[in-house]
């Protein structure tokens, strides 16, 4: 909600609000841990790990691919996209927010009220953020108060799916695989044949970010108005 209120109340510089909370976070999760727990790490008794799910696990296939050895975080990142879907398309607010990320002052002109809109959507930005750092450190047994560089990883996959809710999941399928390739690895006997140090393998992600942002970067249809400072009176 401060970036909020400062990006569109007080018309600030979006990028430097976003980059000073991105610093503020982690050294403010480090110092409250340390608070609360006399230590940086925080420890997770329940991993939410589901072993199978009755009846659908013995599905063939999809089963022992979805439904065996998962994380219930799995089940709520797959509720919560459809639920944005939804929200996105389906309802009138939502509506009115991607008329605000194209073209606020047609909006403006049929009674949206653009700051207000606009507040909400950060604020339910970070809400969603904030559910999204829970999702990643909910399977873990320990958490380092850090999310390894996955939020800039996440405005990637935002860019390569081109700025609607499928293509974003796709996009995270991509990077999720990415990942999982780097960690597991050694399963794969053509890749632990080359004899590469684990670092590379840890690089790989980031280094498919990299490819993947110089190649649709330039044709992702990105909101008209995006990073601009609404002023009314330019209507």
């Amino acid at each position: 909600m401060i970036h909020a209120y400062a990006a569109v109340y007080l018309k600030s510089n979006q990028i430097i609000s976003a980059t000073a909370l991105t610093i503020f976070a982690p050294a403010f999760s480090i110092f409250t841990s340390r608070i609360v727990n006399g230590s940086s790490n925080y420890y997770i008794s329940n991993n939410m790990q589901i072993r199978a799910v009755p009846v659908l696990s013995k599905i063939p296939v999809i089963g022992q691919m979805f439904f065996t050895n998962t994380y219930l975080t799995l089940y709520l990142a797959v509720l919560i996209f459809i639920i944005v879907t939804i929200f996105l398309y389906k309802t009138k607010f939502g509506l009115r927010l991607r008329a605000c990320g194209e073209n606020p002052h047609a909006a403006d002109s049929l009674g949206v009220n653009i700051y207000r809109t606009r507040f909400i959507a950060v604020t339910l930005s970070g809400v969603l953020a904030g559910i999204g750092g829970i999702l990643y450190v909910l399977p873990s047994k320990a958490y380092s108060t850090t999310v390894a560089g996955f939020g800039f990883l996440s405005l990637a996959v935002l860019i390569f799916g081109n700025w609607k809710p499928k293509g974003i999941i796709l996009a995270a399928l991509f990077f999720g695989f990415m990942r999982t390739l780097a960690l597991y690895y050694r399963e794969v006997e053509f890749l632990e044949n080359l004899n590469l140090r684990s670092d590379i393998y840890n690089a790989i992600p980031f280094i498919a970010t990299l490819i993947v942002l110089a190649i649709f970067s330039k044709k992702s249809s990105v909101p008209k108005a995006l990073g601009q400072i609404y002023d009314q009176g330019k209507r």
